[in-house]
This record gives C-alpha cells, sequence and structure tokens, in this order.
C-alpha cells in the first residue's frame, strides 16, 4: 500500500484509522472535509487538487472525477499497457480508496426536505470511486464501511502493509452491495417525488407519480442470522429498513434470542393492538389471536383477553398498546409466553419480568409498512397494506331491528379483531366491564359455516347475548343462522353477496340487528 485517497461523510474512526494508515508510510490523499479532520488531527495529507492537477469545482460537484484519480484505481499493475498508459500521463497508482457516501436516505425522509437539497445530496464521485476500486479489486483495496477499519488494519500490520487477496474480494462485494443500496435509495425516493417546475412543452405525463414503482427496488440491511426459520431445517435471517421503528427495529430488553415465528407472531399482535386508542391486549398463537380485548388499564385488559381461551393463550406471544407496569407484569408473569411487545415497560415491570430469563421483552416505536410484500415462485405481490376502517358511524342498518348502543361499542370492538384473522373468519365478542372482549375466534376455515362453528366451539365463554363479526360477506343464509345458533343478537359484515337479500331475510326471521360495513377484510397470509 503505496497511496490512500480517503473521502468520507461519516468520519467515525477516521483519525485513529488514517493514523495507523501513516505508520505503515501509506500517502494519504484527500478532499474537502476529510482533509481538513485530518490535518487537524496533526497528520500530513495531499490535496485531491495536488494529485489532479486540477481544482475541486462547481461547490464540491467536480474534484474526484478525473483520469489521475480513476486511472490511477482502475490500471492493472500486471498490464504492461496499462502502467506505459499511466506512467505516459503521469498518473500515481492509488492502492486504497476509503470511502462512505453522502447521507441521502437520511436527508430525503427528513420533513418537509426541498427538491434542491434532496438533489444536492445524489453522490456522484464517491460511487464513481467505490466502483473503480471494486472493481479492479486485485489491485486496490475499497473500504467502505466504517466497522471494517480495525480488521483491515490489524491484517495490514500482520501482513507487512499488505491485504489478502480474500480481504479485499469480501471488501468489494460489500462495495458493490453500497453502491446498489445507495442507488436503490435514490430511485426510490425520487420515484415517489413530483417534479419540481412543469415546463409548458413537457408531456402530460411528465412529473406523475405512478401508482407502484416500474421496477421493485428493495434495500434492507441485514440485522441478524435467526437459529432458524418456520421449522428448524429452514435457515433464515432478519432484515430491517432501517427506521427504528415497526417490530424488525424493536428493543429486546431480555430472554432468548427472537426466533422467526416469534417476529411474525409479535407483528401480528402488535398490528392488532394499534387498533385501537384505547387500552388493548391480544393474545396471540400462529398469528391468529385467542384472545383479544380493551381495558381501562393494561392488567384488566390482559385479564379479559386471556379468560376468552386460557388454553391457547400458553405459549403465545402478546402484545399490549400501553406502558406495562409493575401490577401487569405480576400477572402476565404468571402464564408461560414466548414473547411481549409493548412501546414501553416500567423498571419494575422489567424487574418482575427478570425472573423469567427465557421471556422476551420486546419495546416498540410504532410504524407500519405503507406497503405489504408477499413472494410466490418466480415474482412477488405487492399491495397497499390494509390500514382502512369502516367505522360504526358509517355503517348501514340492513335489518328491521337497529343494533343497541352495547351491542354497536362489542361490533366495532369485534369488526376490528376481525380484520387481523385469518380469513375464513367469524368473531364473537361482547363488552364486559364497559370494553370489548373475544368471545370465540374462527379463524382459518375453508367455510364460513365451519368458521362459525370452529368460533362457537372454541368459547369459554357464555355465547349467549353475543355479537359476531364476519371478515367477508355470508354468501348463504347458512352461515348468518349458525351465528345466530350460537347466541349472537347482532352482526356485522361488509355485505356485498348476490344473495344479501336472502340473508337480510334470514336477520329479521331470527330477530338479529344486522349492519353492513361496505368493506371486506380478507387476510390470506
Amino acid at each position: 500500500m503505496r497511496r490512500a485517497l480517503l473521502s468520507v461523510t461519516d468520519k467515525s474512526g477516521l483519525v485513529e484509522f488514517a493514523k495507523r494508515l501513516d505508520a505503515f508510510g501509506v500517502e494519504l490523499v484527500s478532499t474537502g472535509g476529510t482533509s481538513k479532520a485530518l490535518r487537524d488531527a496533526g497528520l500530513t495529507v495531499r490535496d485531491i487538487s495536488d494529485l489532479t492537477g486540477f481544482p475541486e469545482m462547481l461547490d464540491g460537484r467536480v474534484k474526484t472525477l478525473h483520469p489521475k484519480v480513476h486511472g490511477g484505481i482502475l490500471h492493472i499493475r500486471e498490464n504492461a499497457e496499462h502502467v506505459a498508459a499511466v506512467n505516459e500521463h503521469g498518473i500515481e497508482p492509488i492502492d486504497m480508496v476509503v470511502v462512505n457516501l453522502y447521507a441521502f436516505a437520511k436527508t430525503a425522509s427528513r420533513p418537509g426536505v426541498s427538491f434542491g437539497d434532496v438533489i444536492e445530496n445524489i453522490d456522484i464521485g464517491g460511487p464513481s470511486m467505490v466502483r473503480s476500486a471494486a472493481k479492479n479489486f486485485r489491485d486496490v483495496a475499497i473500504v467502505t464501511d466504517v466497522d471494517d477499519y480495525e480488521l483491515i488494519a490489524n491484517e495490514m500490520e500482520a501482513n507487512e502493509g499488505g491485504l489478502s487477496l480474500a480481504t479485499r474480494w469480501m471488501l468489494a462485494k460489500k462495495a458493490f452491495a453500497t453502491t446498489a443500496a445507495y442507488d436503490t435509495g435514490i430511485a426510490n425516493a425520487l420515484e415517489s417525488m413530483e417534479a419540481p417546475v412543469m415546463d409548458e412543452h413537457a408531456p402530460s405525463h411528465f412529473g406523475a407519480s405512478e401508482e407502484f414503482p416500474s421496477a421493485l427496488r428493495l434495500n434492507f440491511p441485514l440485522a441478524q442470522t435467526l437459529r432458524y426459520g418456520e421449522n428448524p431445517h429452514q435457515a433464515a435471517a432478519l432484515y430491517t429498513d432501517g427506521s427504528g421503528k415497526g417490530i424488525a427495529n424493536g428493543k429486546q430488553l431480555q430472554g432468548k434470542e427472537l426466533s422467526f415465528n416469534n417476529l411474525v407472531d409479535l407483528d401480528a399482535c402488535w398490528e392488532l393492538v394499534r387498533e385501537f386508542s384505547e387500552t388493548a391486549v391480544a393474545i396471540i398463537k400462529h398469528t391468529n389471536p385467542c384472545g383479544a380485548a380493551t381495558g381501562g388499564n393494561v392488567l384488566q385488559a390482559y385479564r379479559n383477553a386471556l379468560a376468552a381461551d386460557p388454553v391457547s393463550a400458553f405459549g403465545g406471544v402478546i402484545g399490549i398498546n400501553r406502558e406495562v407496569d409493575a401490577e401487569a407484569a405480576e400477572e402476565i408473569a404468571k402464564l408461560f409466553v414466548e414473547a411481549i411487545v409493548a412501546p414501553k415497560f416500567t423498571p419494575e415491570a422489567i424487574e418482575r419480568f427478570s425472573a423469567k430469563k427465557n421471556l422476551r421483552l420486546v419495546e416498540i416505536v410504532s410504524g407500519s409498512a405503507p406497503r405489504v410484500i408477499k413472494q410466490i415462485s418466480g415474482g412477488v405481490l405487492l399491495q397497499d397494506a390494509d390500514r382502512a376502517m369502516a367505522h360504526a358511524g358509517d355503517w348501514k342498518v340492513m335489518t328491521e331491528r337497529n343494533p343497541s348502543a352495547e351491542e354497536e361499542t362489542a361490533l366495532e370492538f369485534a369488526w376490528k379483531v376481525c380484520k387481523h384473522v385469518k380469513s375464513n373468519a367469524i368473531i364473537y365478542a361482547r363488552t364486559h366491564e364497559g370494553h370489548g372482549q373475544t368471545v370465540g375466534i374462527g379463524a382459518g376455515q375453508m367455510s364460513r359455516v365451519d368458521a362459525a362453528k370452529f368460533g362457537a366451539m372454541k368459547a369459554t365463554l357464555p355465547l349467549e347475548g353475543c355479537v359476531a363479526a364476519s371478515d367477508a360477506f355470508f354468501p348463504f343464509a347458512d352461515g348468518l343462522e349458525a351465528v345466530s345458533n350460537a347466541g349472537a343478537t347482532a352482526v356485522v359484515q361488509p355485505g356485498g353477496s348476490v344473495r344479501d337479500q336472502e340473508v337480510i331475510d334470514a336477520a329479521n326471521r331470527l330477530g338479529l340487528a344486522m349492519v353492513f360495513t361496505g368493506m371486506r377484510h380478507f387476510r390470506h397470509g
């Protein structure tokens, strides 16, 4: 290593790394703010303009885009013609490039950011140098990750100032992944933005944002590998969007490593409880709730949720949309559960849970993806996340009898829970001490009639006088009749069947109150 070019946005660890390079006799060449940081630390630095014979210009837009930079990086040292060409033009070899890029994603995601700021934070010279150095990895080391500084310096110390080909290959792969992710972030951000100025001669579609991107570009850095996937013979890993929000970015406070299934179930229960403005608790098994309830506090909501199906709750995952206090923790700790997610746990609650060493506690900052991706053989499906919710004020009463105020409260609770149960789904619910509580859940059945019967079969609380919610319309009256036979007195469903009138007539005959929401909530997986 004779010469290294350093140009970084993130300057953490830079000075120490540069000092170790300097100790190996490596000449340091640098730009702008990086050069100043190194000089301020007492290091001897050569300006890039001295290397190129050309000043930095255009507010820093042009400083490393020069043949003396890219020729110094790209020439193959064992190619006689390459060596002759660089010698002829006075191009000096650059053996290491240390670059991290402008923080485009951070800038683009800033609320109220101007179009100009977004454009100016698109790095041009950095990615160009990264790609040049990575392409010529046999002769040049490309360093894009500050976490690699120590590894590289240690290897150089053990290898008389050099790096192995295996290390340079590893660094090159990481470099190309870095530029790919960077370009993905730019493309995704710009694709969602309108043009800043409309030209009168531009075609009518100019600047229009498409409902869906022309190409699906994903950029999720690896967060961790998992012990295994859904089953022990399946390998698995977790990738995050870097937002700091949602289950993938949750903070684990204690317990065993989160498993693939834990993460899936935690996401399911969190999505359910965040539907509610009041305190809510959901107990999940295999992504379906075995009990869900609201309450005046976490303890009350938990007890109501547990009472709905205490047998199935064993070994489940719990979602809570409020801070968990010591009183609630004391009660929850009596049950064997795999994991609990909440926005906060008090220190006293954490102390209560600490005796259960394997119990995973996860604190979460609320957030959800605006769209849902599902992989199928040969491709992926992309859809908007199901964020809509028809509320009682928008429902249409279809029967001779209107639901009572108590029935309406229970129906709205059941409708929110139903949205998060695998289809076909029938939910039986009631109000208990003024709050919503599931009574029986019929999930994932091939027949809606079977879902109604299964939900009633699962009930451990009284069904008489409860209400029922159906995630999609009743295609025939038999499903509604099964709900009525179970003890329900009011029903909420989307409507929309060609046999709606037949179902309405059956509801009137059975003395049920029935409302249509006009909105379906299928949940296929």
